[in-house]
């Protein structure tokens, strides 16, 4: 996920940034237009500033001018989107919705959360949720990089749980610091990850995004492809 800070450490200044967003989007049109049967929509992946498994910027004014040119180049390349993944503070995902309201192109929001279902920042999932729509109106909402348990720690019965558009799901059950750690990948079970994430539905009816975030292959992926096209 490139970011302005990512672009430097590899010696790219704003300007290339914009360009390769560029580039990038017109390569994945020009695939898509080789399979025009298939319904495709091209987004530009947005990540953190900092660590993903960090609260992130802590204001929604720092956080959208932060973000803002890459919208912008994002925008500028005709990209049907943008997708913010592994936002782990409420404000960040808030700036990046907010600037690509102003730029005039959807923008998909994806949190991110810790063993208890909260954000890094300490808010519990519900009320991120919560506090975004009152904030920006992203296109979609979801969660990613965490185990489907994590998620369910954050059930609460409330309406928000309708409005989950998806679920990028983790192999492993253990907590962000702990994968960090880890010197041994933990997989999981492709199986049982597939038949969680799919089960999942019962509790978030409107699932319409799935898949494989770390430690996950195709193993896993198909797993998930498995339970999804089950009678």
């Amino acid at each position: 996920m490139a970011n302005p800070d990512r672009a430097v450490l590899v010696g790219y200044d704003p300007d290339d940034l914009a360009r390769v967003t560029g580039d990038s989007v017109a390569f994945a049109q020009n695939a898509a237009r080789t399979a025009p049967d298939v319904a495709t929509r091209v987004s530009v992946q947005i990540g953190p500033r900092g660590d993903g498994y960090a609260a992130g910027i802590a204001t929604i004014d720092g956080a959208r001018d932060y973000h803002a040119p890459q919208v912008s180049a994002a925008r500028a390349a005709k990209a049907d989107m943008v997708s913010a993944y592994t936002m782990g503070s409420v404000a960040e995902a808030a700036g990046i919705a907010l600037a690509a309201e102003a730029s005039g192109i959807a923008a998909l929001i994806s949190f991110t959360v810790e063993t208890d279902g909260r954000l890094p920042d300490g808010t519990p999932l519900a009320d991120a949720v919560y506090e975004l729509r009152d904030i920006a109106d992203p296109a979609a909402v979801m969660v990613n990089c965490v185990h489907p348990d994590h998620i369910d720690n954050a059930r609460d019965g409330r309406p928000w749980q309708a409005g989950l558009a998806g679920v990028v799901a983790n192999a492993s059950r253990q907590s962000h610091e702990e994968l960090d750690n880890a010197t041994v990948l933990d997989d999981g079970d492709p199986e049982e990850l597939g038949s969680q994430v799919i089960g999942m539905k019962r509790a978030f009816p409107n699932l319409r995004i799935v898949g494989g975030c770390c430690g996950t292959d195709l193993r896993h992926l198909r797993g998930i492809a498995r339970h999804a096209s089950a009678p």
